[in-house]
């Protein structure tokens, strides 16, 4: 069943949609065409929406019938909505998009974009040579079926022991081997989330297990961060859990994605001493736990403080290593791990032999590989803080000790329409409310430093120039979508 936004909904969310005075001033049904594609890039108008009547949208905005005639006519013609005469119009997206690693839908021909929106690194040279050893291995596994559930032993040995040496004791018969942290993430609610059950999350929070709790249809409940460096209010986070006693709760303790926060050891363990009181599961994610600047040094990790199997936690290769190479995993009980293989049957059985193997022969050389990382991002960090410093000195921007991204506080609530400015000029970003709930965090942006020096710096200076244009131009102009998905 396709769902609805009546006259008055989008009217609430096209806001001051009309066109720009003066010489840059288009017809209304145009400026009216662009307000919906934006809403499309904005997120805030999901794809497959039936848009409301044409005398019902044109009732709301105390406009013409004509004029919505035609702005849905130009988003006909641009590709952005579909009609059937008889069913109504719905939004959709143009053939000349694809989907980009980040979930958005972009242009086909945007090579040359400065992609700010995706917090992950190319990959380290050390990757074609594991590969090829990784080939080299492969024969001895060409005899059997090739199912794996839990992963191969020789990685599941050496994932165990990268826990065993952080100061968690870990056997290979806790851990399984997934298809990416998501993957990870998306197993283990499977198993311990039932369809609308509560679930607690930090705010703001990595978007793609937002989008993963929606599919569960869980019922949200968010702790907010603060936005200097002193990230989660123990007392609030604590008293949260207590009141809600979710069924699970989901954090980022580790370099959170996307403040940069490192939760210390004395909040680590009162969380899951109170998790345990109230009957809450916890998913630990730890896909930046590899990632410290600066010499900072780690708290324990949040499952050293388990004593009652409640921590699971999920981590993976894809920010130290390459985010090309699909392998994470999932630590927690030995028994709890046979039941996420049984869940995981339904799935897609196992991970790639291959792919286990150039992850084995990375890990091998893992120290090397990391310890170049934290140096390459501790100088894009500095160059990235730079520049923001000197081209947007009103923004707040915290020096996160580790990870691989800003969490800047703007001047304004102008985050998406700031992000559909950029896009303009050759610079894709991430605006605030992706990474949280019902279009919240207007005032913020992640800014990741994964990108060499000169494009961070390019890039910096282009947003700089948009922002002086939004005050000029008076509203924000729409550009064509990079719609959120």
């Amino acid at each position: 069943m396709v769902s609805q936004v009546r006259g008055v909904q989008l009217a609430r969310l096209l806001g001051q949609w009309h066109a720009l005075p003066g010489r840059r001033r288009s017809p209304d049904y145009a400026a009216l065409a662009g307000a919906v594609r934006g809403l499309l890039a904005d997120g805030r108008l999901p794809l497959g929406v039936r848009l409301p009547a044409e005398r019902d949208l044109a009732e709301a905005l105390r406009i013409s019938r004509t004029t919505v005639t035609a702005a849905y006519r130009e988003l006909r013609d641009s590709g952005h909505l579909a009609s059937r005469r008889g069913a109504g119009s719905w939004t959709m997206l143009p053939g000349t998009h694809r989907v980009a690693p980040n979930g958005l839908w972009i242009p086909l021909d945007d090579r040359d974009m400065l992609d700010l929106g995706v917090a992950a690194l190319a990959a380290p040279p050390e990757l074609l040579p594991a590969a090829r050893a990784a080939a080299e291995d492969l024969p001895r596994y060409l005899n059997g079926a090739g199912y794996h559930p839990i992963g191969i032993i020789e990685l599941r040995e050496a994932i165990a022991q990268r826990y065993t040496e952080r100061g968690l004791p870990t056997s290979p018969d806790q851990i399984m081997v997934t298809n990416g942290t998501q993957h990870a993430l998306d197993l283990v609610l499977r198993l311990a989330l039932a369809p609308g059950g509560g679930v607690l999350v930090e705010s703001p929070s990595y978007p793609n297990a937002l989008a993963a709790l929606a599919a569960r249809r869980a019922r949200i409940t968010t702790h907010g961060l603060a936005a200097d460096a002193d990230g989660w209010d123990a007392d609030l986070l604590l008293g949260t859990l207590r009141q809600v006693r979710p069924r699970v709760g989901y954090l980022i303790p580790d370099f959170q994605n996307p403040t940069g926060h490192l939760m210390p050891a004395e909040l680590r363990e009162r969380l899951v001493a109170t998790a345990h009181a109230v009957g809450t599961d916890l998913v630990i994610d730890e896909s930046f736990v590899d990632l410290p600047l600066d010499g900072t040094d780690l708290p324990p990790p949040t499952a050293s403080f388990d004593r009652h199997s409640r921590v699971v936690s999920i981590g993976g290769m894809s920010k130290p290593f390459w985010g090309g190479l699909r392998i994470g995993w999932i630590r927690s009980s030995a028994p709890q791990v046979q039941r996420l293989a049984a869940a995981r049957v339904g799935v897609d059985m196992s991970s790639p032999v291959l792919d286990q193997l150039v992850a084995v022969h990375l890990l091998d050389v893992a120290p090397a590989i990391v310890a170049a990382r934290r140096a390459q991002l501790a100088v894009q960090r500095d160059a990235l803080l730079g520049a923001l410093a000197a081209r947007l000195p009103e923004w707040r921007v915290t020096r996160p000790r580790g990870g691989v991204t800003l969490w800047a506080e703007l001047d304004g609530p102008i985050s998406s329409a700031l992000a559909r400015a950029a896009e303009e000029v050759g610079v894709r970003l991430a605006p605030g409310p992706r990474f949280g709930l019902d279009g919240t965090l207007e005032r913020f942006l992640r800014l990741p430093f994964t990108l060499p020096v000169a494009d961070l710096v390019e890039a910096v200076g282009r947003i700089a120039a948009v922002r002086y244009d939004l005050d000029r131009a008076g509203q924000p102009r729409w550009r064509e979508p990079s719609v959120i998905a």
